[in-house]
């Protein structure tokens, strides 16, 4: 994405523990200190203005870092968030409690992994920590009722995404005080994908009025 935008756009990109170069390092299972972490790890970039995108868990986890700058009187400019319900919008879902095999399988039922990771015993064995603790901060996580953020959400979804459904993600507009906007795609959870250039427009233009 960071290559098809305008080079006004710097693209700061998460890296959370236990993924990639950071394998070795225990994932973090808990949302809340995932966001104190990210709060933290940002403050040298807040001399200038910050937006946020995240998708699934991590469009819960951009709310939750856009709140704690917010209370430090350094809120973003705009939030952008895929593929995820609103914080307020409450399912009981316990995918990190069964075992590697419904955990893989859920994964599968979202279409976003390509299947020749799903089928490598040894690449699975190193995600798998990591998944776990994905959907452990995703499915332990609970809303604390507060104030709304001051900046814009844009909120994008797909179709077909049976991990937010169309009423679930336009709950988003609950949490701010000043404009939001829905974008409907179509598609499943990784929607995106297939939609990247349109909304990587969209990001574009949004920051682009900002800077009038």
């Amino acid at each position: 994405m960071s290559r098809a935008l305008p080079p006004w756009i710097e693209v700061l990109a998460l890296q959370y523990p236990g993924r990639q170069d950071r394998r070795h390092e225990q994932p973090i299972g808990n949302l809340r200190e995932l966001a104190d972490h990210v709060s933290r790890e940002l403050t040298p970039w807040l001399d200038l203005p910050v937006a946020f995108f995240g998708h699934s868990l991590g469009a819960t986890l951009a709310f939750e870092v856009a709140l704690r700058l917010q209370q430090r009187e350094q809120p973003p400019s705009s939030l952008f968030v895929s593929g995820r319900r609103a914080p307020s919008r409450f399912r009981d879902e316990r995918v990190h409690l069964a075992d590697d095999q419904a955990l893989l399988a859920q994964l599968a039922n979202l279409d976003g992994t390509a299947p020749q990771l799903l089928g490598d015993e040894e690449a699975l064995r190193m995600v798998l920590p990591a998944l776990r603790g994905d959907y452990r901060a995703a499915e332990t996580y609970r809303y604390w009722p507060g104030p709304r953020l001051t900046c814009p959400i844009h909120a994008l979804t797909g179709d077909d995404d049976a991990m937010a459904t169309l009423d679930e993600v336009s709950a988003w507009s609950e949490h701010t005080s000043a404009g939001f906007e829905m974008k409907v795609y179509g598609g499943g959870h990784f929607f995106l994908v297939d939609h990247a250039t349109q909304i990587q427009q969209l990001i574009i233009t949004e920051l682009a009025k900002e800077r009038q």
